[in-house]
């Protein structure tokens, strides 16, 4: 692998590992087809036409894209195939997509090992596993969160067991500090780490009242570029895999962390995941906190602002009250303020279906997330 730094500003600066040694067996495509193929309603070939017209054009990033291509370079512009994306500035050009896609649409995802021979043997072996989600409760609502081998799950479910009942105003520090404990307590056997990541969560809530929440990674991303897609980082990920030799075939442990909410009915409430490495979990966690605890419509849970605990050390993210911070001293964790908002501290992407029947979205905007409603 290559160690190479980078630069995130107030969130430090923080060593990455990628190269053809960190690409872990990309299980994405195979885990899309299967769920399709219970649950898909569209024709396969219909799933990728929106992908292929914006594909076929380059177009203008967003701000939070702009800042991350900065200061990602060194990984996103390591290749030829990631310059010709990426090396514009400002500017996304995804044409050597375009083909890769249509071939996908057409033979199905079993093409993915004819796009990536030298992975061809560990593609063919590769089985899309069904688990079990861990099943919680808070605030009188059911809890449904991801199990092993993602580490996300069991922080959202301890954290908020911690956090039930939430009983104080929202943003006063008497919030802050059970939120504070809550996530210490989380956060206590999941390890810690502040590096952004290339994580990509999307929740929906159909007019039928089904509820999806899927949640992709590439890690930091590897580098290296085959036919218009970047591979994952998995094996580099050390904060998050550890150091110990794995076998091949075992599941890398992960940090996605997809989670549904039902309210006494059964019927879904809150469909939430997030971006962030290991902050993600307590992300969701304050925004799950801050929808069915304090009944907040999902953009003002998002939008508020956040904590992180690392060990002795909580993250303030700007927005708090400025009693928070001091209070939490007292409470005797190492303070870190942050100045304001800050993609750090996660990008939660979630929808809701209110109490009255309504329907909420709203994306995460530290990563320019977005939400939208179609009536």
């Amino acid at each position: 692998m290559d160690e190479i730094e980078v630069d995130f500003a107030d969130a430090s600066t923080q060593v990455f590992h990628i190269g053809e040694a960190s690409v872990a067996v990309p299980g994405l495509l195979p885990g899309l087809a299967e769920a399709h193929e219970r649950r898909g309603r569209l024709a396969w070939p219909a799933l990728f036409t929106p992908a292929l017209e914006l594909a076929r054009r380059p177009f203008e990033a967003t701000a939070a894209q702009a800042f991350l291509h900065e200061i990602l370079v060194p990984i996103l512009q390591r290749e030829d195939g990631g310059r010709r994306i990426y090396g514009r500035v400002g500017v996304i050009d995804a044409a050597d997509l375009v083909p890769t896609l249509m071939l996908l649409r057409d033979a199905g995802p079993e093409t993915v090992a004819m796009l990536l021979p030298d992975l061809a043997a560990d593609l063919d072996a590769y089985v899309v596993a069904e688990r079990e989600p861990l099943e919680g409760s808070f605030g009188g609502a059911v809890v449904l969160t991801t199990p092993a081998p993602s580490l996300g799950g069991a922080v959202v479910q301890t954290g908020l067991a911690a956090l039930d009942p939430l009983d104080e105003a929202p943003g006063s520090l008497g919030e802050a500090r059970a939120l504070a404990n809550a996530l210490a307590a989380a956060y206590g056997g999941a390890g810690a780490g502040s590096r952004p990541t290339g994580t990509t969560h999307i929740s929906v809530v159909d007019s039928d009242g089904a509820a999806v929440g899927v949640s992709s990674t590439l890690g930091s991303g590897s580098g290296v570029f085959r036919s218009g897609f970047q591979l994952n980082n998995m094996l580099g990920e050390r904060d998050v895999i550890g150091l110990d030799v794995r076998e091949s075939g075992t599941r890398l442990p992960s940090m996605m962390t997809p989670t549904l909410v039902l309210d006494d009915d059964g019927r879904p409430r809150l469909v939430a995941g997030s971006a962030g490495s290991v902050r993600l979990a307590g992300a969701i966690l304050q925004v799950v906190a801050g929808v069915v605890g304090h009944g907040l419509p999902v953009d003002e849970a998002i939008a508020r602002p956040r904590l992180h605990v690392d060990d002795e050390t909580v993250h303030v993210e700007g927005g708090w009250a400025e009693v928070v911070a001091a209070g939490l001293a007292d409470e005797g964790f190492d303070v870190r303020a942050w100045a304001d908002r800050n993609l750090f501290f996660g990008g939660v992407s979630a929808v809701e279906r209110r109490p009255n029947g309504l329907l909420g979205a709203a994306g995460d905007p530290r990563r320019g997330g977005h939400g939208v409603v179609v009536r």
